[in-house]
């Protein structure tokens, strides 16, 4: 049974990617363009455009799908995964986005990814306590 924190997670979570997926496709666009890494093999926009819509999915889908928050919990956390590179491409390649615009802020976002991992991996009940036996 899912503790009231946990589901909180998972609703907080959920709804933040949902709105994370519509600014990509929309207002923010050119943001997330900019933090496309150089090095990756897709179009800039359409980089932006699918990772929007991945968002968009799991994070709707986070809400919608109690049932299936621990598969959709490990997909946000792996999501969550392969994007950090794009993350230290950003700190190493100085790129300024969203007000990251020193190299402080940079490396500081860094340290933000994996406790997204541990929000979706806990929203998803990954991390539940085992009874004391």
């Amino acid at each position: 049974m899912p503790t009231v924190a946990r589901t909180a997670a998972r609703l907080v979570l959920g709804a933040t990617m949902v709105g994370a997926g519509v600014l990509h496709l929309t207002t923010q666009r050119q943001e997330f363009q900019a933090q496309v890494p150089e090095w990756f093999p897709l179009d800039d926009d359409l980089t932006v455009l699918g990772s929007g819509v991945a968002e968009i999915a799991l994070g709707a889908a986070f809400v919608a799908l109690p049932r299936r928050q621990r598969l959709i919990g490990g997909l946000l956390a792996a999501f969550f995964v392969a994007i950090f590179p794009g993350n230290v491409a950003q700190y190493l390649e100085g790129t300024s986005a969203f007000g990251l615009d020193t190299d402080t802020k940079r490396l500081v976002r860094l340290f933000f990814q994996p406790l997204l991992v541990l929000w979706a991996l806990y929203g998803g009940g990954w991390l539940r306590r085992r009874p004391a036996q």
